[in-house]
């Protein structure tokens, strides 16, 4: 039996929540911060359009990356649940079986978890490897033989010591962390670690400022080349960037919202994490590409005829080879890495979270009993799959199937099923209301209902072409069908296998608050929460 503001099912434990907005804030800007945007962002801005790449990145934040981002929080704020919790009662009595979109994004996370740890295994190791500078002379021969020793594709149970130690302890870490639950563990944690990293980031990026061939290395990221805007590719990268940088549709942000006390307003902050998110990616692209700068004029060369501009190259053979050029390098090095490192650990937190949360709501587990459990059963899987000689390529591999294909099937197919086939888009657009000091109009159903379904429509049925006749990075057929296709078939299945699972304590007879007319039509229903706000 539900109480009057329909907060607990009967026999259920009370909900754990943040201890107040600005808890909440960092929390989330903690999980959107993350490696994608010190590696990729600088990457993708530079190579579609430079400074005139900000046109459609500001476009896709505001059309899409926002209205999505208001769509998870409604949705996990107004169901009070995990995503499977939350998408079954977004169904109701008839469509239950939604839950089973709540599923396949819990399993994204999950796969995800597995391979993001190793990254963050890579950035300790290469932290410690800074005050020597252990690397040498030969960054990429250094990355690939000596500390990966990447074989060819395929399935390997050679393991690597020098990677699988450091996976083993974050991997503890995190368990540990999740283990004291939301106010204690997670929020606790990007307290301590968010302010750090702003401040080691900062002074990275002030550092790489005063380096010769700084101010080449920003003309060359910011000087507008406005002809790539009638390039349709370049208004794909834009949302592509702010769809995946913002931890949006795949159950982070609907977990993180389910934990915000009723009387709590959504929007707002909503726009401080999708900016502040946003502003870290800019600063993350000044300090790379002043560092880039400053390596071209090193090496007699301009910034565009420098390789490595993107992602794993970038982070561990163009920067050890930067750090080991400049003066005060291991200081470089220091920041560089602990600022990866705790970006990655802020966010592989958030990415644990929503998995933690969906077990403990399905089998009735405390935090501490699902962290273990999870945990540990992720830890096997992340040490066999990654740890070996294989496990560059098959992260690789997981990492584009599980990004390009899983998460943006899952965001058409919530705007698709909250929009057009529930048609829960104005009592969503009411709750937002109801709560939040900055309303949202019709305008934001046009844009998360409408807009970014097709927008995110045609991205997923150009990759699934792409993939399908060219193939990914030249790898054997069978290896992609194994560890690509095979990801997405592990989604689809465990999806439907736990929703088909009995509930320990039925998330059923739950009654959304505040109430809304049928069609959710009394948008100003905030009346009702005046002064409660938080």
């Amino acid at each position: 039996m539900s109480t009057s503001a329909g907060e607990h099912v009967a026999g259920a434990q009370p909900r754990e929540q943040w201890t107040g907005q600005v808890g909440f804030i960092l929390a989330a800007i903690g999980s959107a911060v993350g490696l994608g945007n010190i590696w990729r962002f600088p990457g993708v801005a530079y190579e579609n359009g430079g400074g005139a790449f900000l046109i459609p990145y500001l476009v896709a934040l505001v059309t899409a990356g926002i209205p999505i981002l208001f769509l998870d929080y409604a949705i996990g704020h107004r169901f009070r649940g995990s995503a499977p919790t939350a998408f079954r009662r977004l169904g109701g009595g008839r469509m239950k079986w939604l839950e089973s979109l709540g599923w396949f994004q819990v399993m994204i996370c999950f796969v995800i978890a597995l391979y993001y740890t190793v990254v963050i295994a890579w950035a300790a190791s290469y932290f410690v490897f800074s005050f020597d500078l252990r690397w040498g002379d030969d960054t990429a021969g250094f990355l690939v033989g000596d500390y990966l020793q990447v074989s060819d594709p395929g399935l390997s149970f050679t393991f690597v010591p020098a990677v699988l130690i450091p996976l083993v302890l974050i991997w503890v870490a995190v368990i540990v962390v999740l283990a004291f639950g939301v106010a204690r563990g997670v929020q606790r944690i990007n307290v301590i670690f968010l302010p750090l990293l702003v401040v080691a980031f900062a002074a990275l990026v002030i550092r790489s400022l005063f380096l010769d061939g700084a101010a080449d290395g920003l003309n060359a990221l910011f000087t507008p080349d406005f002809a790539a805007l009638a390039d349709p590719n370049v208004w794909i990268a834009a949302y592509s960037q702010i769809f995946f940088s913002l931890s949006i549709a795949f159950g982070i942000m609907i977990t993180y919202a389910s934990y915000r006390r009723r009387r709590s307003n959504l929007t707002t902050p909503g726009l401080v994490v999708a900016f502040a998110n946003s502003s870290f990616e800019i600063l993350a692209g000044i300090g790379v590409f002043a560092t880039l700068g400053f390596f071209a004029f090193q090496q007699g060369v301009d910034v565009a005829e420098l390789e490595g501009l993107t992602g794993v190259g970038l982070s561990f053979i163009t920067f050890p080879a930067i750090v080991s050029q400049m003066p005060g390098g291991p200081i470089f090095g220091i920041l560089f890495f602990g600022s990866l490192a705790m970006a990655g650990f802020t966010s592989l937190l958030s990415v644990l979270q929503v998995v933690s949360a969906g077990f403990q709501e399905k089998f009735g587990l405390s935090p501490r009993q699902a962290a273990i459990r999870v945990g540990l059963v992720a830890m096997v899987l992340s040490v066999l799959l990654f740890s070996t000689t294989t496990g560059l390529i098959a992260l690789d591999t997981v990492d584009n199937w599980a990004n390009n294909i899983g998460i943006v099937a899952s965001a058409v197919l919530a705007g698709v099923f909250a929009f057009w086939v529930l048609r829960k888009g104005s009592e969503l657009r009411s709750h937002l209301n109801a709560v939040s000091t900055f309303r949202v109009g019709g305008i934001w159903t046009v844009l998360a209902g409408v807009l970014a379904p097709i927008v995110l429509g045609y991205m997923l049925v150009s990759r699934i072409v792409t993939l399908i006749v060219d193939g990914y990075e030249g790898y054997p057929s069978w290896y992609l069908a194994l560890m690509g296709w095979g990801t997405v078939l592990v989604f689809v299945l465990a999806a439907f296998v736990l929703t088909a699972i009995r509930w320990r304590r039925s998330p059923d007879g739950f009654r959304p608050w505040p109430a809304l007319p049928e069609g959710g039509s009394r948008a100003d229903a905030g009346a009702s929460t005046e002064g409660g706000r938080s």
